[in-house]
């Protein structure tokens, strides 16, 4: 799938007052509403967080978030923590239907998304189009910021690939930031405070942030599409509920906020 780049965003807020209000008028008003609490990834959370009015005027039903990198996600799960439903890439996701606390039946694809460079906004933006001029923008950088791998993010393990796939993980190395806390501070933050020149992050998770910018995806041939998932808990307090948020998720009206957020819609 080829990426735009560097192709201008359209406002998430406009878009979801409009959805909302078109929703609220056509949409039931159900008499049980419940708080549904989800643990989910940086990579969501901003779709959630713009969609979240619109979701509750059209269902009454409350939506807590609750940050978390994927590895986290999984043992607290998994420890026994009370949530509704998870988010999350498929890695994990996967992981908590293999250990049977998530119902093979209760998953869906939410979106899918590249991983992209985020410079300071007003900063250069150095050539990334092809691999040779991503491979020297990387080389010429004097600071890059990305998940720890460690934590399960999947930008930080495939952008660890990409180093050793080029053969500059040595001296990237040296240079480099390694996010461990990305649930709570995107490495584009770090960016746009001018603690590293380069970010490498989920698209989604760069445009949310103010004072960064897109410079665009990795080249095509570096690329790779991640698979949000999302997933109901067998524990949930509020099953019903998590199934019609799962629904909104799915319609054309959150699929207009998860393109404007840099996504592809799960159905895509």
């Amino acid at each position: 799938m080829k990426l735009p780049h560097r192709r201008p965003l359209p406002c998430l807020s406009r878009i979801v007052v409009t959805i909302g209000f078109a929703i609220a008028l056509t949409a039931p008003t159900p008499s049980n509403a419940a708080e549904i609490k989800i643990l989910t990834t940086r990579a969501m959370n901003h779709v959630l967080t713009e969609l979240a009015a619109a979701f509750q005027r059209t269902s009454e039903h409350k939506i807590t978030v609750i940050l978390a990198v994927p590895n986290e996600i999984v043992r607290r799960v998994v420890n026994g923590e009370s949530v509704d439903a998870v988010m999350s890439g498929s890695a994990a996701v996967d992981d908590l239907v293999k250990q049977g606390k998530i119902a093979s039946g209760d998953r869906l694809i939410v979106a899918r998304v590249g991983i992209g460079v985020a410079v300071r906004t007003g900063a250069p933006k150095p050539d990334i189009s092809s691999v040779e001029a991503f491979k020297r923008t990387l080389l010429a950088a004097k600071s890059i910021v990305y998940t720890d791998p460690a934590t399960g993010g999947a930008s930080g393990i495939h952008f660890a690939k990409v180093l050793d796939r080029l053969g500059i993980a040595k001296e990237i190395k040296a240079k480099s930031i390694l996010n461990a806390q990305a649930a709570t501070k995107p490495s584009a933050k770090f960016v746009a405070r001018g603690e590293a020149e380069l970010g490498i992050q989920l698209i989604s998770e760069i445009v949310a942030v103010p004072g960064a910018e897109l410079l665009g995806p990795l080249p095509a041939e570096l690329q790779a599409m991640n698979v949000i998932l999302a997933g109901i808990v067998t524990t949930a307090r509020e099953p019903d509920a998590a199934r019609a948020l799962f629904r909104f998720l799915a319609s054309p009206a959150a699929a207009a906020v998860i393109k404007a957020a840099g996504m592809e819609p799960g159905g895509s």
